[in-house]
């Protein structure tokens, strides 16, 4: 490597490595070399590859995994997996394409809690209702990605339903009992971006540099518009996107106006 005046030595060397990302040298999922061999490499002390790498790692560029070394980020390219967030109705039985996700894996835990500022709201309850949780860590079976789902059920709204009683159901199972129950489900989905958490993080298996991607999924009355459920679904932004489906609603009320000059 040329070194240039004036310029710091480890941003010539991330420079470098980053040529070296860009032009296929070293695609994703590439294990560089050790710090030793890189400083070698560059002609520079190894604390200046580290903060080479340090300044990679914070662009995104790449993950140190523990005890095994430093990668290329093999999501360079975007998540690898798509999830529609789409239901399905076939009469009073519905469908979603995550429903495989809920076979299998781990024992969900059901709990008794109390709504709070996130929930209550979102419910359409002040807080310190009482609701029944049901927490899951999910594994997509195609991928082996993970993901951690949580489903609040207001027992004010389900109490006369067979949820108060088995409550650690899929969503979907969740969905034809509510419509059974003489309720028409209609879904509204809210999404955000976050940093994990360290037990979010060890759960999902995340890349010290993923974002979490955050679903809060609302279920309600269309007749009244009242909430039934709320379902929150956690995920590493790397793995997945999210896809959503668009329809137009009629207008209400007058049409704007168009002017021109």
């Amino acid at each position: 490597m040329a070194i240039i005046r004036n310029e710091a030595l480890h941003k010539q060397v991330a420079t470098a490595m980053r040529q070296s990302i860009a032009s296929g040298e070293w695609p994703p999922g590439t294990q560089l070399p050790t710090e030793t061999a890189l400083a070698e490499l560059y002609g520079v002390s190894r604390p200046t590859v580290r903060l080479a790498v340090a300044a990679l790692r914070s662009e995104g560029q790449l993950d140190v995994k523990q005890g095994r070394g430093t990668f290329v980020r093999a999501t360079a390219l975007g998540p690898d997996t798509t999830v529609e967030r789409t239901v399905t109705q076939r009469g009073t039985r519905f469908t979603t394409p995550t429903d495989g996700w809920f076979d299998g894996g781990e024992e969900p835990t059901v709990y008794r809690t109390r709504t709070d500022s996130i929930t209550g709201p979102l419910l359409g309850l002040d807080a310190e209702e009482l609701l029944i949780g049901v927490d899951r860590l999910l594994t997509d079976p195609q991928t082996g990605a993970r993901a951690l789902h949580r489903m609040w059920l207001p027992m004010e709204r389900i109490e006369n339903t067979p949820l108060a009683k088995t409550p650690a159901v899929a969503p979907a199972k969740a969905y034809a009992i509510l419509a059974t129950a003489g309720h028409e489900p209609a879904w509204r989905e809210l999404v955000s971006a976050r940093v994990p958490q360290p037990d979010e993080r060890e759960a999902l298996r995340l890349t010290e540099s993923a974002a979490l991607l955050v679903t809060h999924r609302i279920t309600a009355s269309s007749t009244d518009g009242r909430p039934l459920m709320l379902e929150e679904t956690r995920l590493s932004a790397d793995t997945f996107a999210l896809s959503y489906g668009v329809n137009a609603q009629q207008a209400t009320g007058r049409s704007p106006r168009t002017t021109t000059a």
